[in-house]
């Protein structure tokens, strides 16, 4: 418990972390910025102090001064946070809860907030005095015990989740870990931690963040066995000291003789306790054995199926199932929408389900956003599929323009010490064939390892030759209308890559201020987040006006100077120059109102050829346009000496120019955003370039209004603003690629050698002619200029054209447009497009406006946008972060090597990779565990919520294999239990004679088919894997199997009969609804059942997926019924565990209030029983006495349950305890009556205050009246 003075005004600044705290606890708090820490001289030893230093490393505010005191200040206790101005606060949770930011204590969720204050408390009642008491010899034993239990506690709570409360590290988190520093580091062995994997996995996690180290330095576990002298935690020499200034010897002496005083207050605990019977140490149970690696070793040609006629393995393991089986899957055509039907243009009553894959890059491998996108992908499509839908899945690979390119230069300068241009355009396009042919098929290897159900005999490449038809054509019949068009404006230029880029391929890299980044091709860093302050001079009169720049050496090609209308300050310069320091050029000032009168002079540097809002305004005023870059970046069109400088070296030489001239005026620091290219790492230039522009205001706006009249629908549907903002606002798009690697364009200059034509320009559209062929362009144009063929000169752009115009007839270049193919009839347009939110304009638009365009339908119905997927930290995807993870080592496992490993062959500096191998170690310190393609597609369906991004920590996928595990056992008992050889009947309709938990069971099935159909209807994934999750863990495995074993091994053979006819039906059914997320686990398991003679089908893949109109068994009053069952079961069995009845069966009894209740109790009976592992179930009558030596427990408020204990427990040990417990209420009862009973406390105490006080106090009777109850109880079984 902790308190908060009250000696002045609450801080408007604590609001959003008060509105959790009840009303006494936020009487007073600090502001943001607090004054100074507290601290006991222990606190270096001192758990709890160490957290609260902890928690102050994650504020985002000033970081208090922190003492060392014998007391705290005003006698207040310690630790204690002070700020003079506002009060004070003390106590470990309500210091940490003080000093960190709000994201620790629960994000302003209350839930979130109440389990992380529960986990506190844990830590600080229990986990403390178990991990501390292994110091003290008289504690150490019991102590050792206690703190065993605690890990297999956390060891069960960590096994699905990343941490204690939520998806990131809170207070929780904190609080356990620093209490667990000393077991760590003394007592808990490395064969102890590979029984706790998960618990040394968070632990590992939390004391290799950043905050910690800062703290702690590093923390290292024991390496050997723990020896019989504990010693503290190990910390590294060059770690920040924990308990600040070092100690004097007066604070070493006191400190000695306060661990001698509360080593001796702890024997005489141990005294009192040993006095009272001491409870013996509880024997652990051993950890369940670690999954481990079976291999399926049966010879089997590539192709050939499977064969499973041995025996289950004895656990689940990736590696066994899912072997073999793609292959056989794709030999045996199940992908292919041909496979069962004569052909694919026959009408199908169930209708065509068509979606392509976004095609990922030739150049690249699949991460964890890729797998999301396929996981998500199959499990519609393998879900249409087994509808009886006409189902094709078409997937692909993007050329990837400027990636391969790059990729194959680096490669060639690699090997040969050679670039391009030394092999020349063809040789270098043949090089890129060559590398396309022997990497190009990693991706294609990997989604087959991923289950991809695609049609791999319509996998097309990009660069193809019936797509680059598409292609070619695409663009002539968008240049010969006018779509397409030539001119010259502003680009994002790459200077390392010579070429233009697009939007996606530049990042936004935000600056502060003052930064230096590396820029390729210098040697030293680039200053940027500056803003730099120099004067113009007025013609004539020789005034002075002043402006800003952050990229000075852009005034080279200064234009003019802009001011706005209104501003008074500069209306006598109306019709006015300014001349250029450097050129003598006269720049005019123009009056625009873009310009921020309020922001620093008013006077804004315009250079048009460099800026795009400079642009614009050039355009307006028709300045002139003075480009003073080439493409290497160099200075050309300025005079010396800055002609020929590099850009940036240029910007020091302008800049010391200009202080020469006595123009400078100063230099600040500038927050801003630098424009970065993705691709090599260069600083974006805006440069004039003449490039090739699709017209884009016609076809956006029929993209707008497909979504807005309804044709085209857009998942989740808050996505349609973003849409309707881009397609309402959109801008030209430039195509023009400089690159060698691509469609070239086939647009052609035309030359005319005759007098009477004059020459063109490369801006003047008339003069560039496209076509199919230089025969055909070279007819065009003489028909064009009325000339001769002859008399006809052609040169072909050497440009490409934008991966994303290909990429944006994806949907129909596949299927051989512009020719009329059956593919093209029968699957455009498709059903669905499927794909990540982030793409949503440079691909999903695209794709609309060229369909639209050029065949007059929309490629696809619908448009469904998943999340995107983050680490467990809710950062993006990023190699410098050490967090971007290859699927292929979650399906199999990576050792950390492994991982570091990976990080060499990537293009990170020395200073990123170092910090992605921190990040790789923060985050998998025991690499990453071997979880199989079912688990990792299982677990990224389920995370998936529309609209919100996925904070996926790969260690929560080993969950699911956990879950894979559970199947395997369930299944292998259930065959079991329908014998070897088991034939199941024709249908799998009812018979009449089902038990209560056998309809039970087939109404908890029918619900699950009902919500997987609507889940998939609707998109909702974590609805579908919840849905089978629960019916499979939940129902039965957890209860209908249970139930069973009596039946399987009674001499019924009617129940018998009727209970492996449901079983069969619940493991084909539960399999099929499993089936798209889990496609090898569920066709393992489904090749081993039996077959109905009325069903024939070769794999799980091609059966019909279960239909809510055929298992239509929900029958809620059944439920009802099973459910206050379940309730009773579940209270029988906390009295087990509160009395430690672990294998002892005793005799229950259940109090029914009314006829109703008594009638459900009765029919349920022998399955309570079974389920709560009792002796014997008796009803008893409302009026009935509780039976004699029993514990009672609440059901429901119809059902009260009573455990019979007399004769299984030890009732003088029980007695103990409850008279300590007693003894405890009773010192806490008289403390706050003595408190309540004061004279101010009704003046002084808030009224807030003293309802909490009177509702504690009756909380506190109420207890000591039940243990007066209980104990009564006992004592009679004495």
């Amino acid at each position: 418990m902790f308190v908060f003075s009250t000696n002045a005004e609450r801080s408007p600044h604590t609001d959003g972390k008060m509105k959790h705290l009840k009303s006494w606890e936020r009487y007073w708090l600090p502001p943001s910025t607090m004054s100074t820490l507290y601290l006991p001289l222990s606190s270096t030893s001192d758990p709890r102090c160490i957290w609260v230093r902890i928690s102050g490393q994650y504020s985002p505010h000033p970081r208090p001064a922190v003492l060392e005191v014998e007391t705290g200040p005003r006698g207040l206790p310690l630790p204690c946070l002070l700020s003079p101005s506002t009060g004070s606060v003390w106590g470990a949770w309500a210091v940490s809860y003080m000093l960190a930011p709000e994201t620790l204590s629960g994000g302003g969720d209350p839930r979130t907030f109440s389990l992380i204050k529960q986990w506190v408390n844990y830590a600080e009642s229990d986990v403390l005095p178990a991990a501390y008491g292994v110091e003290h010899k008289p504690t150490r034993d019991r102590s050792r015990v206690e703190l065993q239990r605690m890990l297999g506690v956390l060891e069960g709570h960590l096994k699905v989740r990343t941490y204690l409360v939520g998806e990131r590290l809170s207070l929780a988190d904190i609080a356990v870990s620093c209490c667990l520093i000393q077991p760590f580091s003394t007592v808990i062995s490395p064969s102890l931690r590979e029984s706790i994997p998960n618990v040394s996995r968070w632990f590992l996690t939390c004391v290799n963040q950043p905050q910690f180290k800062e703290i702690l330095g590093e923390v290292t576990p024991l390496s050997g066995e723990p020896k019989s002298n504990l010693s503290s935690p190990v910390v590294t020499s060059d770690a920040p000291p924990v308990n600040g200034p070092p100690k004097t010897a007066a604070q070493l002496k006191k400190e000695s003789k306060k661990k001698e005083k509360l080593e001796r207050f702890q024997q005489k605990q141990e005294k009192i306790k040993g006095q009272q019977t001491e409870k013996k140490p509880k024997v652990e149970k051993k950890d369940k054995k670690e999954l481990g690696v079976i291999v399926y070793d049966i010879p089997t040609p590539v192709g050939e199926k499977k064969d499973i006629s041995g025996p289950m393995p004895d656990s689940y393991s990736p590696q066994y199932v899912e072997a073999a089986w793609y292959p056989w899957w794709e030999k045996e055509g199940f992908f292919k929408p041909e496979y069962g039907r004569k052909s694919i243009s026959d009408p199908n009553p169930k209708g065509t389900f068509m979606m392509c894959i976004p095609p990922p890059n030739v150049t690249g491998s699949l991460h964890l956003g890729h797998a999301l996108t396929n996981a998500i992908q199959d499990s519609l499509t393998r879900w249409h599929r087994m509808r009886g839908e006409l189902t094709l899945w078409n997937p692909g690979c993007d050329h990837a323009g400027i990636a391969t390119q790059v990729v194959v230069e680096k490669k060639l300068w690699r090997e040969h010490k050679k670039t391009r241009h030394d092999l020349g355009r063809r040789q270098f396009i043949e090089e890129v064939w060559k590398w396309k042919g022997e990497k190009g098929d990693r991706i294609y290897h990997q989604l087959r390892i991923l289950g991809s159900s695609l049609d791999w005999d319509r996998a097309c490449f990009t660069m193809e030759p019936k797509l680059s038809e598409a292609v070619q054509e695409a663009f002539i019949r968008l240049h010969e209308t006018g779509v397409i068009y030539r001119s010259k404006r502003l680009v994002n230029w790459s200077c390392t890559l010579n070429s233009a880029i697009s939007d996606i391929e530049v990042d936004k890299k935000e600056l502060m201020g003052r930064t230096v980044l590396p820029v390729p091709g210098y040697k030293e860093g680039v200053e940027f987040g500056v803003l730099v302050s120099f004067a113009y001079k007025v013609q004539d009169t020789g005034e002075e006006v002043v402006v800003a720049t952050t990229r000075v050496e852009t005034m080279l090609g200064d234009t003019a100077v802009a001011v706005h209308p209104q501003d008074q300050r500069y209306q006598h310069l109306r019709g006015k120059s300014v001349v250029h320091p450097f050129s003598s050029r006269l720049l005019p000032v123009v009056f625009d109102e873009f310009v921020d009168i309020s922001f620093g002079t008013g006077a804004v540097k315009i250079t048009p050829a460099h800026d795009q809002t400079d642009y614009e305004v050039g355009m307006r005023h028709s300045l002139e346009f003075i480009n003073i870059m080439d493409d290497n970046g160099l200075l050309v069109n300025v005079p010396q000496p800055f002609l020929g400088m590099k850009r940036f070296e240029a910007r020091k030489a302008v800049l010391q120019a200009l202080k020469d001239k006595g123009l400078f005026k100063e230099i600040k620091d500038n927050p801003m955003v630098v424009p970065i290219c993705s691709r090599s790492k260069d600083i974006v230039e805006p440069l004039l370039k003449p490039q090739w522009y699709v017209r884009c205001d016609e076809m956006g706006k029929k993209a707008a209004d497909a979504v807005r009249d309804g044709h085209l629908s857009i998942i989740p549907e808050f996505h349609n603003k973003t849409w309707f903002n881009w397609m309402d606002n959109i801008r030209d798009w430039c195509i023009s690629r400089q690159l060698w690697w691509g469609h070239r364009i086939p647009a052609y200059f035309v030359t005319i050698n005759d007098s009477s034509v004059p020459p063109g320009e490369d801006t003047d559209g008339k003069y560039w002619i496209s076509g199919r062929s230089q025969e055909e362009a070279r007819s065009k144009a003489a028909k064009q200029f009325n000339v001769a063929p002859e008399k006809v000169s052609l040169k072909q752009d050497e440009d490409v054209l934008d991966t994303w115009f290909s990429s944006g007839l994806f949907p129909f270049s596949i299927f051989g447009w512009p020719n009329e193919t059956e593919d093209l009839k029968v699957f455009y347009p498709g059903t669905l497009l499927e794909t990540g939110h982030d793409i949503l304009f440079f691909w999903v638009a695209r794709m609309v406006m060229l369909g639209l365009t050029l065949t007059g339908k929309l490629p696809f119905k619908e448009v469904y946008l998943h999340a995107i997927v983050r680490d467990a930290h809710g950062r993006k995807m990023s190699k410098s972060l050490g967090n971007v993870i290859d699927p292929l080592d979650v399906i199999k496992g990576i050792t950390l090597q492994g991982l570091h490993a990976q990080l060499l062959d990537s293009n990170l500096d020395p200073a990123e990779l170092e910090r992605a191998k921190e990040g790789q170690k923060a985050d998998y310190p025991c690499g990453i565990p071997e979880c199989g393609t079912d688990a990792l597609r299982f677990a990224l369906c389920a995370y998936t919520s529309q609209g919100r991004d996925i904070n996926l920590d790969v260690n929560r996928i080993l969950g699911y294999r956990h879950f894979c595990n559970k199947l395997w056992n369930a299944t292998k008992f259930a065959m079991r239990g329908l014998g070897d050889n088991y034939t199941p009947p024709p249908s799998s309709l009812p018979s009449g004679q089902e038990s209560l938990v056998d309809l039970w069971i087939l109404s908890r099935l029918g619900l699950a088919v009902y919500l997987c159909n609507t889940g998939f209807q609707n998109y909702d994934f974590p609805g579908i894997t919840t849905a089978v999750y629960n019916f499979w863990l939940y129902d039965l495995c957890d209860v209908y199997l249970e139930c069973l074993k009596p039946v399987f091994s009674s001499t019924d053979e009617i129940a018998i009969a009727v209970a492996r006819i449901t079983l069969y039906t619940c493991l084909d059914v539960g399999l099929r609804l499993l089936s798209p997320f889990m496609p090898f686990l569920t066709e393992e398991l489904y090749q081993r059942l039996p077959r109905r003679s009325s069903e024939t089908f070769p794999s799980v893949t091609v059966t019909p997926y279960p239909d809510a109109t055929k298992f239509h068994w929900r029958d809620e009053e059944i439920e009802k019924n099973m459910d206050l069952a379940l309730l009773i079961v579940k209270s029988i069995r906390s009295l087990r565990a509160d009395y430690n009845l672990t294998k002892t069966k005793a005799d229950c009894y259940v109090k029914c209030q009314d006829a109703d209740t008594k009638s459900v109790v009765a029919a349920h009976a022998s399955y309570i029983t079974v389920l709560s592992s009792s002796r014997s179930l008796v009803i008893l009558e409302p009026a009935d006495p509780a039976p004699a030596g029993s514990a009672v427990n609440t059901a429901s408020d119809k059902a009260t349950v009573f455990m019979i204990l007399k004769g299984l427990i030890d009732v003088e040990k029980e007695l103990a305890k409850l008279l300590v417990k007693k003894t405890e209420l009773s010192r806490q009862l008289d403390k706050l009556r003595e408190r309540v009973g004061g004279a101010d406390y009704g003046s002084k105490v808030p009224p807030a205050v003293q309802q909490q006080d009177s509702e504690k106090m009756k909380q506190f009777e109420t207890e000591s009246q039940k243990v007066e109850e209980a104990m009564s109880s006992f004592q009679k079984m004495v």
